[in-house]
């Protein structure tokens, strides 16, 4: 089974980042956002990738042409030019590089990406700026339970503030930037049918409105209730939330040895 990650946006609320690199080569802990991403989908088995590129494709392209020396040490003979990389340990994964346009919007990037599923018949598919603890494992069980078209991940979005319970005027507890308690919104992390290419008019289709819509009006859009972490990495002060909890090793996300 591939993973599709969506890769291609502009990231205009990271600007601070994003023009000198697309959003999912934003590092968190000198790696980049889309490595965590993969490695929470690898971790259950899931190696296998589909990076729809769009805007800096060619940054992405590189960072993977040379991952293998980028992540070993090497050994460079000047005289000769010689080039040796030592073997270290390196993921088995499997990533297909697809240019799917510059203004491309989400759905038409899926529709773009179609040829690259093979025979496959399911596939998952992602964001490239956020991650996650959910259980790939068991969501994967959780859509193959109801044989709908598509299920959602629904999360509970991050507080901007820390939460206070109070009694009185006595604060009876302090929480920093909890879930909310209220309402459930989109998360990613989709298990999809190839049905849904259907539903996908063309590249200016955003998926999160006709197609979501139409199969949530046609009763075939299922949500996974995710209650664990999720954090987006839609602007700098979110990126040094992420940049914090990885640097303290408790980046709830990190599910990989």
């Amino acid at each position: 089974m591939k993973a599709v990650i969506l890769a291609g946006g502009l990231g205009t609320r990271l600007a601070e980042e994003t023009h000198l690199r697309p959003k999912p080569m934003v590092e968190i802990g000198g790696k980049p956002i889309l490595w965590h991403i993969m490695n929470t989908y690898a971790h259950y088995g899931v190696t296998e990738f589909v990076i729809a590129l769009g805007y800096m494709s060619e940054y992405v392209k590189e960072y993977f042409l040379n991952f293998y020396a980028k992540n070993n040490d090497i050994t460079v003979d000047l005289s000769s030019g010689k080039t040796e990389v030592h073997h270290g340990k390196q993921p088995n994964w499997v990533v297909h590089l697809v240019d799917t346009g510059l203004h491309t919007q989400t759905g038409g990037r899926v529709k773009r990406i179609q040829k690259w599923l093979g025979n496959d018949q399911t596939f998952m598919l992602t964001y490239g700026d956020g991650v996650a603890d959910v259980n790939i494992k068991t969501l994967l069980e959780f859509h193959q339970s109801h044989g709908k078209h598509a299920t959602m991940t629904a999360v509970r979005p991050p507080s901007r503030f820390g939460e206070v319970l109070l009694e009185g005027a006595q604060i009876k507890s302090f929480i920093e930037k909890p879930q909310t308690g209220e309402g459930w919104i989109n998360g990613g992390y989709f298990v999809l049918e190839r049905e849904i290419l259907e539903y996908i008019v063309g590249d200016d289709t955003y998926w999160e409105r006709d197609p979501l819509e139409r199969l949530a009006n046609e009763q075939q859009l299922m949500a996974f209730q995710h209650a664990g972490f999720w954090q987006p990495m839609d602007t700098l002060r979110e990126k040094r939330i992420l940049e914090e909890l990885w640097q303290s090793s408790q980046a709830p996300w990190k599910v990989w040895a």
